[in-house]
C-alpha cells in the first residue's frame, strides 16, 4: 500500500493518516509498505523529501543512538522547536522560540556505552533500535573521537570483569585531564582485579578509572572548567552532554537572571551554572546529591576572583525551598531532571522572585511547570532550544520568566 507522510511524531517516526507510523521517513514523502498494528517497520521510499540526506554514519539503520540522520539539519531544528511549541500549546501557552542551537557532529563529551562479553571477545556500543542487542560500534558521528578511541580498552575491561550473562555500563567523559571512565555491573573488585584494571587504565591513558562506583586509580585530575573554577565530578556524574550545549545554556541563563546580585541555583549538580554565575553574584547552590555538592564546593574554594557560593544538600522533590527562604534572592535558576520540579515550582509560585531561569530536558514537564508560573502572573518571555543530542528525539531548552511583562 502507498501512504504519504504528513508529519513527524515526537520520537521521530513519520506519521501518515490513520495514524500509521513509519521509521526513518520525512513529511511529504510517499512510501510503500505493509501495515502491522499501525506501523510500517520497513518502509520503501517512493518519493523522497528534498530534506532527505545521506546518513553520515554507517551504523545509522541498526543503531538506536540516532533516529534522524536521514534529515537535513534545518528540518530537525524546526521539528524540535515544534515539540516545544506543542507541549506549551497543550497547556494553553505560547512563547517566542528565539533560536535552536545544535551541537556539532562528534561533540558529545559524555556517553554511556554498553558492553557485553561474547565467545570471541566483547561488544562495545549502543543498543539497536527498540532492542537489547548491542551494535558493535566501529565509528560514531556523535561522540568525541577520544571516547570512541577507548573502544578496545573498554572491551578489555568488559572481558576482565564482565559476566557472560550481564551487560556492563561504561560512562566515558572527556575532561581536561583526559577521559574519565566509570564502569558498572562488573564482578566485585578484589586485589587481583584491581591490579589488572589499574594496568589497563594506565595503558589506555585514562584520567580516572572507576569500578562499580569505587575509584580504582586516578592518573590525572578529571576536571572540567565551570567559569573560573575547576571541578572534578564524582565518577559517572551528570554533565551537560556537549561543551557547546553547555555554553549555549549558560548564555541563556546569564541573560535570564540579568544583573541579579543574589541567585539561588536549584538542582545545581556540580556547579554548571552556580560557579560561572559567581563571577557576578553570591549564589546558593542546592542539590540532592552530596557528592556532587562536595565537588562543587571544592572547586569554588580553589577558584580565584569569584563571589561566595553556599552549598546546601537537600531533596527538592520532598523539601522544596519555601517562599521565606526564597525571599532574599533576586533570581532563581532551576535545572530539574526529566520529571520537572512540580513541588518546587509550587513554592516559587507563592514567592516573589523577580526572575527565573528555567533549564529543562523535557518539554512536557517544563510546559506543566510553566503553566503554574504563568498562572500566578509570571511572563514567559522567551525560550532558547538547545540540541545537545544531535539526531535524537531529545530536546533541551532554557527559558526566561519575569514577574512583570517588561
Amino acid at each position: 500500500m502507498t501512504f504519504t507522510i504528513q508529519k513527524l511524531g515526537h520520537l521521530g517516526d513519520g506519521i501518515a493518516e490513520g495514524p500509521i507510523f513509519a521509521p526513518m521517513t520525512l513529511p511529504g514523502e510517499v512510501i510503500e509498505g505493509e501495515v502491522e498494528n499501525g506501523r510500517i517497520t520497513a518502509p520503501k521510499i517512493v518519493t523522497p523529501s528534498p530534506d532527505r540526506v545521506k546518513a553520515p554514519c554507517r551504523h545509522f539503520k541498526a543503531c538506536g543512538g540516532c533516529t534522524m540522520q536521514h534529515a537535513a539539519d534545518p528540518l530537525v531544528a524546526d521539528w524540535k522547536a515544534g515539540i516545544v511549541q506543542a507541549a506549551l500549546a497543550a497547556h494553553g501557552l505560547t512563547a517566542p522560540i528565539r533560536s535552536v542551537q545544535t551541537s556539532p557532529q562528534q561533540s558529545r563529551r559524555r556517553a554511556v556505552f554498553s558492553g557485553r562479553r561474547t565467545k570471541k571477545g566483547a561488544l562495545i556500543g549502543f543498543h539497536g533500535r527498540a532492542s537489547g542487542t548491542i551494535v558493535d560500534l566501529q565509528e560514531c558521528s556523535v561522540v568525541r573521537p577520544e571516547l570512541l578511541a577507548l573502544r578496545e580498552a573498554m572491551a578489555a575491561l568488559v572481558m576482565l570483569g564482565g559476566s557472560r550473562k550481564g551487560e556492563v555500563s561504561l560512562t566515558a567523559t572527556s575532561t581536561l585531564g583526559g577521559v574519565d571512565l566509570a564502569a558498572e555491573n562488573l564482578h566485585p573488585l578484589d586485589a587481583k582485579l584491581r591490579e589488572e584494571a589499574t594496568a589497563l587504565g594506565a595503558r589506555a591513558g585514562l584520567a580516572r578509572l572507576s569500578w562499580n562506583g569505587e575509584t580504582v586509580a586516578e592518573w590525572h585530575a578529571p576536571v572540567l572548567a565551570f567559569g573560573k573554577a575547576r571541578v572534578a565530578p564524582p565518577p559517572g556524574a551528570f554533565l551537560q552532554a556537549t561543551a557547546e550545549g553547555e555554553a549555549a545554556l549558560l548564555a541563556s541563563v546569564r541573560e535570564a537572571v540579568g544583573v541579579a546580585a543574589q541567585i539561588a541555583d536549584l538542582f545545581a549538580g556540580c556547579g554548571t551554572f552556580s560557579l560561572p554565575l559567581a563571577d557576578q553574584a553570591e549564589v546558593l547552590a542546592v542539590e540532592g546529591e552530596a557528592e556532587m555538592l562536595a565537588a562543587l564546593n571544592k572547586g569554588w574554594r580553589a577558584a580565584q576572583g569569584v563571589k561566595r557560593v553556599e552549598t546546601v544538600a537537600r531533596d527538592l522533590f520532598r523539601r522544596p525551598l519555601l517562599p521565606d527562604e526564597l525571599a532574599r534572592f533576586d533570581a532563581v535558576v532551576i535545572d530539574p531532571p526529566r520529571a520537572g520540579a512540580e513541588a518546587q515550582v509550587a513554592e516559587l509560585a507563592r514567592a516573589d522572585v523577580d526572575r527565573i531561569a528555567y533549564v529543562s530536558c523535557n518539554p512536557q514537564s517544563f510546559a506543566r511547570d510553566a503553566a503554574v508560573l504563568v498562572g500566578v502572573g509570571y511572563h514567559l518571555a522567551w525560550i532558547d532550544v538547545v540540541d545537545q543530542f544531535r539526531w535524537s528525539p531529545h530536546v533541551e531548552l532554557a527559558a526566561s520568566f519575569t514577574r512583570n511583562a517588561g
